[in-house]
């Protein structure tokens, strides 16, 4: 059965495309959704008033994905994970992590368009992930998979503070701490006791 798709149908087309599929796809998925309608005279007349505006989202679509290639590969992202002390991740990098950090900056990749070689990654690293943009456009990631405790760490020749302690606190500071301030904070003694 021919129709003419009104919505992009990953897997099938875009927009205006016109396609071969199953009678059952068609008349239990493409039609009652309203992604598709049956290829006829008076659907291939609409087609053609709708054709400048399709072309013209198309346009809006190569230019976003050209825009979105040149960040993705500009940009260098740094994935913070809780890691054990054999240096194994607790859980694992997969591509909806990836698409959680490209959304922070800015950047909206469905996750299935983010492909990792080993599916999830486990260790720390620099590694890549190939992101499918709109049509054959590809951007290549660059991401590295860093100790979230070994980022935080203080520099080197600073020693981190106790719980609690601050860095200038002596002997003659901790004695005064332990007094109370105000007379609010006092102990209130009763009479005769």
């Amino acid at each position: 059965m021919k129709v003419i798709l009104f919505e992009d149908v990953p897997g099938w087309g875009e927009e205006g495309d016109i396609i071969e599929v199953k009678r059952g796809y068609a008349r239990n998925y493409l039609l009652p959704r309203g992604l598709a309608v049956i290829c006829t005279k008076a659907s291939l007349a609409v087609l053609k008033e709708r054709q400048k505006a399709i072309e013209k989202r198309k346009a809006e679509k190569r230019e976003l994905s050209r825009s979105n290639k040149e960040k993705i590969e500009a940009m260098d992202l740094q994935i913070k994970v809780s890691v054990g002390e054999n240096g194994k991740l607790y859980g694992s990098v997969s591509n909806a992590v990836l698409a959680d950090e490209l959304l922070k900056a800015g950047i909206n990749i469905e996750r299935k368009r983010i492909e990792i070689a080993e599916h999830a990654l486990k260790a720390l690293g620099q590694y890549t992930a190939k992101v499918r943009l709109y049509e054959d456009e590809v951007a290549v990631l660059k991401f590295s998979v860093v100790d979230a405790k070994a980022s935080e760490t203080p520099a080197a020749g600073e020693e981190p503070a106790a719980a609690g302690e601050t860095p200038e606190t002596d002997e003659a500071g901790a004695a005064e701490a332990d007094q109370p301030e105000t007379a609010a904070e006092a102990p209130i003694e009763k009479d005769g006791e």
